[in-house]
C-alpha cells in the first residue's frame, strides 16, 4: 500500500521559504502509476490545490501560486519536496501531499486521491 508522510517546520516567518518533504513508501516516486500532488488547507477554508509532479520530474502548479511554487523530487529518498518562497500569513495551512492515479489538475475532491499524508500544520507568523 502506498502511503504518505509529510514533514518540516511548523512555524516559519514571513519572507522565508517553506520546505516540505513528502516521504512515499509502497511504491517508487518514479512510478507512472501515480502522480504526486501538494494540497493545503487556510483555517476555516477548503482545500486548495497547490501543485503537482509526475513520475517523470514534470510539474504543473496553481496559476496563483505558480511564481513562488516549486516542486521536486529526491528519487535517492524516494520523496517529493515542496518550496514556497516569500510566505506570508496568508500561507498559514495545513499542508497534505496525495497520489492520485489519474491526472487531474486542481482537484479539491478528497475521494480522487488515493492516497493521503497525514496533513503538517504550517503556521507563518512573525
Amino acid at each position: 500500500q502506498v502511503q504518505l508522510q509529510e514533514s518540516g517546520p511548523g512555524l516559519v516567518k514571513p519572507s522565508q521559504t517553506l520546505s516540505l518533504t513528502c516521504t512515499v513508501s509502497g511504491a517508487s516516486i518514479r512510478t507512472e502509476t501515480y502522480f504526486w500532488n501538494w494540497l493545503r488547507r487556510p483555517p476555516g477554508k477548503g482545500l486548495e490545490w497547490m501543485g503537482v509532479i509526475s513520475g517523470s520530474g514534470s510539474a504543473w502548479y496553481s496559476p496563483s501560486l505558480k511564481n513562488r511554487l516549486s516542486i521536486s523530487r529526491d528519487t535517492s529518498k524516494n520523496q517529493v519536496t515542496l518550496q514556497l518562497l516569500s510566505v506570508t500569513p496568508e500561507d498559514t495551512a495545513v499542508y497534505y501531499c496525495a497520489a492520485e492515479k489519474t491526472l487531474v489538475m486542481s482537484s479539491t475532491t478528497k475521494d480522487h486521491y488515493g492516497a493521503w499524508g497525514q496533513g503538517t500544520q504550517v503556521t507563518v507568523s512573525a
